[in-house]
């Protein structure tokens, strides 16, 4: 997943943005090493947060 990569790219720390979407730093951490597959509803709000599309998020597609 894209996560950190878009995480990074927008200088978000971790803990803000588990802050930011009422989640744990922990989880955030988790999905970016996959070691935690997200949700439909955790992929929703990582999508809207970053406004890219969920195929974007899961490496589908290279269009955001």
């Amino acid at each position: 997943m894209r996560l950190k990569e878009l995480r990074k790219e927008r200088g978000i720390s971790q803990l803000k943005l588990a802050t930011d979407l009422s989640m744990n730093q922990n989880s955030i951490s988790r999905y970016e090493n996959g070691t935690r597959e997200a949700d439909y509803a955790t992929l929703k709000k990582f999508a809207e947060y970053f406004n890219v599309s969920i195929d974007y998020l899961l490496e589908l597609t290279d269009h955001n």
